[in-house]
């Protein structure tokens, strides 16, 4: 029997609930715990990681990161260091910080996925709002999303130029960093892979005709979706370029061309799990004790 450790916002969240069910189900002894709960001892001697008075480094043969949430920088910084201390203590972290460094930022994972042949949107990142407008043509539209979020939150779709210059103009005056993404015309919906290690352990379509937003969290609708091998192939592919052992993969279909748009490190599947017989938060757990754990 090993110990694996959830660092969560909300131990009693549906996902934690499902992955405690599932390492308690495998024989194991789950240890969830709060982003909150944690601290760090530092002497002449070294430094160690507590939750609660107890020694993770000790504790855990493995620890899962779910979400970190919406944070100040500080906040961001200090969970995301604690991870690398703990990594760096010889607990395996799923996924690596590394990864959810990657992930979360916008620009650097479409970077990376562009860079090692993946399709994505043309994206313009910069602050400069005049080299925005006059690089990008708004006949299809414009998506601008924050470099940091999730869940569509922040997101809004600009067909005028001049109404887009002043918008961003404004984003600029607040020192926001311009991420703009040509429109693709999905027709409302678009495909969720749910990878774990070197497989599509489930996939749906997202669908909410009439709006560009397809997210679950804005009321789109999970339908069900044959896990194809060219679904498997872009979404695997996409999780190892981000360095992700599991990841949620966007994905759009335009004109039978597949575009991933985002790759989540941190992904829910409440959604996906309605509309498939596969017990993901299961297939996580036998991954990390099979491939990650520390023995």
């Amino acid at each position: 029997m090993v110990t694996i450790g959830i660092v969560t916002r909300n131990i009693h969240g549906w996902a934690t609930t499902q992955l405690t069910r599932a390492i308690i189900e495998l024989g194991h002894e789950p240890f969830p715990f709060n982003f909150r709960s944690i601290y760090t001892e530092i002497c002449e001697s070294g430094y160690k990681v507590f939750s609660n008075s107890v020694n993770l480094g000790e504790k855990l043969s493995a620890l899962i990161v779910r979400p970190l949430g919406r944070l100040s920088f500080e906040q961001a910084f200090f969970r995301m260091d604690t991870l690398h201390l703990l990594e760096n203590l010889g607990v395996p972290v799923i996924n690596s910080p590394k990864a959810i460094e990657i992930a979360i930022n916008k620009h650097r994972t479409l970077a990376l996925l562009s860079k090692n042949g993946i399709k994505v949107p043309y994206t313009i990142v910069t602050e400069n709002v005049n080299e925005a407008v006059k690089r990008l043509s708004f006949e299809k539209g414009i998506v601008v999303k924050p470099l940091f979020g999730s869940k569509g939150l922040g997101s809004f779709l600009l067909k005028d130029r001049d109404f887009a210059w002043r918008v961003l103009a404004d984003l600029r005056y607040f020192r926001h960093v311009l991420y703009l993404q040509e429109f693709l015309k999905h027709g409302g919906r678009d495909i969720r892979a749910f990878v774990v290690g070197e497989n599509v352990v489930a996939a749906m379509y997202r669908e909410l005709p009439g709006s560009w937003k397809t997210n679950i969290a804005r009321g789109a609708k999970p339908k069900p979706l044959k896990v194809t091998d060219e679904i498997t192939e872009i979404a695997v592919k996409a999780a190892k370029i981000v360095g992700c052992d599991v990841a949620g993969v966007d994905i759009v279909e335009v004109e039978g061309e597949k575009y991933v748009i985002e790759v989540n490190s941190q992904p829910g599947w409440k959604g996906i799990q309605r509309v498939t017989k596969i017990d993901i938060a299961k297939k996580i757990v036998e991954y990390v004790v099979r491939e990650k754990i520390r023995r």
